[in-house]
C-alpha cells in the first residue's frame, strides 16, 4: 500500500486550500469529504447568505426609493429569490468540484473518514496510510435541547425551504442571525429577533451594535433582547418572562459546534479543547504529531482566539499544508485577521477594539455626517473608529457603513504591519468614495501631529525666516 505524504479531512474551504497547497508542492495527497465539496461556504454559508442578502437589498432599495424621487412597487417571490441563491451556487460549484480537483493533481475520495491509530485511517472500510494529516472537517448549527425546537430552521437548513413565509422567529443575533433576520424582514417577512445578550453583536464594539440595532428595527425587526428561549410550544416561542411569540418557522442561529464525532481522534491522540474544538498552537499544530488543523474545527489559536471565518480557513489550509510538508515555520497571526457582518450598513472589524487595547491607547472617530459620498447616498448614519497606540501605530478599527468591509482593507494592511494611520494621509483616494472614511480620519491624524506647540513655532519661524529673505 502507497503511503500518502498528507491526508485531508473535509473539503470545505481550509481543505481545498490544503489539498490544492499540497498537489501544487508536488505530494501525493487524498482529499476525503463525506458530502460535497465546497463545504459550508459554498452550500449553507457565504454564498447562498450573500446571494439572498443582494435580493434582499433590491426589494428594500426599491421599496425606499422614493426618497430619491423615484416611486416603485414591490412583489416579492420567495421561491423565485432562492432559486437565484441556487443558481449562485451552481455557477460556483464547478471551481470547487471533484473533476477540478482532481485536474489540479488531488486523489479526492467520497465517504467518511475514521482514524485507526498514528499514520493510518480508513474511508468507509477502506484503508490508507498517510505521513501527515490536516483535520479540516468544519462545525454544525447548535440546536439547544428545548422543548419543540428540534424541527427549526438552521443556516444550513434554510435555503431548502419553499413557499411564502409570513412570520419567523430567530433565535440568536450574532452575525448569522442579524443577516438573515434582516434579510427575511426586507423581503416582507414579520421577523422577531431574540438575544439574551442585552445587545445585537454581543461580540462587537457596544457602539456598532447599537447602530446595527437601530438600522434592524427600521427594518421592521422586532428586537427581543436579554430574553432566553425557554422553549416552543404550539408554534409559539416562549420566552423566559412568559412572552409567547407565534411564528410560521423558527431559525436557530445560536453558533456552530465542531464537527469532530466519529472520526477517531482517541486512536491519533489529537486533544480538544475545553469547547470541543481540536487544540492548535499557532502553527497549527495539534498534540499529535504530524497532524495538523484547519479551519472551523480549530479552537483558540494563541495568543488570539478562534475566527470561524471563510477567508481564515482558507489562511489555515495554506499554513497547515505548508507545515505538514515542508517545515513548520509558518504562524497565524488572528489579531490581524478581519471579520465582516453582512448586514446593511455592515460591521466590519480588525484587531483590537478600544476596551481591549487598554490605557495608552486612543481612538480616532469619524462620524460618516462627515463623509460626502455618505451624504450623496443618504447613509450618513456610520461611523469610522480606529484604535491607535501612543505613537500613532493602528491597533485596531471598526467600521459602520454600507461598504465597510473594503474601507476596512487599508486599516487591516496596517494592523498587520504596525503602520501608523497618518500614513495613509499622503495616498490619494478617489473622490468620492467610501474609503473617504479612512482617508479624512488619517488627514485627521495627521493635521492633529502637525499642530503641537513644537511643531507650529517650527513652522512659524521657517516662514518669518522667509519673509526676511532668508533661506
Amino acid at each position: 500500500m502507497q503511503r500518502i505524504d498528507l491526508l485531508v479531512v473535509g473539503a470545505g474551504s481550509a481543505g481545498l486550500v490544503a489539498a490544492r497547497t499540497a498537489a501544487g508542492l508536488g505530494a501525493r495527497v487524498t482529499l476525503v469529504e463525506r458530502g460535497r465539496p465546497g463545504g459550508d461556504c459554498l452550500w449553507t454559508g457565504c454564498v447562498p447568505s450573500k446571494a439572498f442578502l443582494a435580493a434582499a437589498a433590491a426589494a428594500h432599495a426599491a421599496r425606499s426609493s422614493e426618497r430619491f424621487g423615484v416611486h416603485a412597487d414591490v412583489r416579492v417571490d420567495l421561491d423565485a429569490v432562492l432559486a437565484h441563491v441556487r443558481r449562485a451556487q451552481d455557477r460556483i460549484a464547478p471551481v470547487d468540484s471533484v473533476e477540478a480537483l482532481r485536474a489540479d493533481g488531488v486523489d479526492v475520495r467520497t465517504g467518511t473518514a475514521r482514524f485507526t491509530g498514528p499514520g493510518r485511517a480508513e474511508v468507509d472500510g477502506v484503508a490508507l496510510r498517510f505521513r501527515r494529516a490536516v483535520l479540516a472537517t468544519g462545525a454544525d448549527p447548535v440546536v439547544p435541547d428545548l422543548p419543540g425546537l428540534a424541527g427549526a430552521l438552521t443556516s444550513d437548513t434554510v435555503w431548502g425551504h419553499a413557499g411564502p413565509l409570513r412570520s419567523l422567529v430567530v433565535l440568536g443575533a450574532g452575525p448569522v442571525g442579524c443577516e438573515l433576520a434582516q434579510g427575511f424582514a426586507r423581503l416582507g417577512t414579520a421577523v422577531t429577533l431574540v438575544e439574551a445578550n442585552d445587545r445585537v453583536l454581543p461580540g462587537e464594539d457596544p457602539d456598532a451594535s447599537a447602530r446595527l440595532g437601530a438600522a434592524l428595527r427600521r427594518d421592521g425587526v422586532d428586537l427581543r433582547l436579554g430574553t432566553p428561549v425557554t422553549a416552543v410550544d404550539g408554534g409559539d416561542v416562549v420566552l423566559d418572562d412568559g412572552t409567547r411569540l407565534p411564528a410560521d418557522r423558527v431559525l436557530v442561529a445560536l453558533g456552530r459546534r465542531p464537527a469532530v464525532a466519529g472520526l477517531g481522534l482517541d486512536a491519533l491522540g489529537v486533544a480538544l479543547d475545553d469547547t470541543g474544538h481540536v487544540a492548535v498552537d499557532d502553527r497549527l499544530r495539534t498534540s499529535a504529531p504530524g497532524v495538523f488543523a484547519a479551519g472551523d474545527v480549530v479552537g483558540a489559536v494563541p495568543p488570539g482566539g478562534a475566527a470561524p471565518f471563510t477567508h481564515v480557513a482558507g489562511v489555515h489550509g495554506s499554513v497547515a499544508a505548508t507545515n505538514a510538508l515542508l517545515a513548520p515555520l509558518r504562524r497565524v497571526h488572528h489579531a490581524a485577521y478581519p471579520r465582516v457582518t453582512y448586514t446593511e450598513p455592515e460591521v466590519a472589524h480588525v484587531g483590537l477594539t478600544a476596551a481591549e487595547a487598554g490605557p495608552g491607547a486612543r481612538e480616532r472617530v469619524l462620524e460618516h455626517a462627515h463623509v460626502d459620498r455618505a451624504v450623496a447616498e443618504d447613509a450618513t448614519e456610520g461611523v469610522t473608529r480606529v484604535v491607535l497606540d501612543a505613537r500613532g501605530r493602528v491597533l485596531g478599527a471598526t467600521i459602520v457603513a454600507p461598504r465597510a468591509a473594503e474601507m476596512l482593507t487599508e486599516l487591516t494592511a496596517l494592523v498587520a504591519r504596525r503602520g501608523r494611520l497618518r500614513d495613509l494621509a499622503g495616498v490619494v483616494h478617489p473622490y468620492p468614495g467610501w474609503g473617504d472614511g479612512v482617508w479624512n480620519a488619517a488627514l485627521a491624524e495627521l493635521g492633529d501631529s502637525l499642530s503641537t506647540p513644537m511643531t507650529r513655532l517650527l513652522a512659524r519661524t521657517v516662514v518669518r525666516a522667509r519673509r526676511l529673505g532668508r533661506p
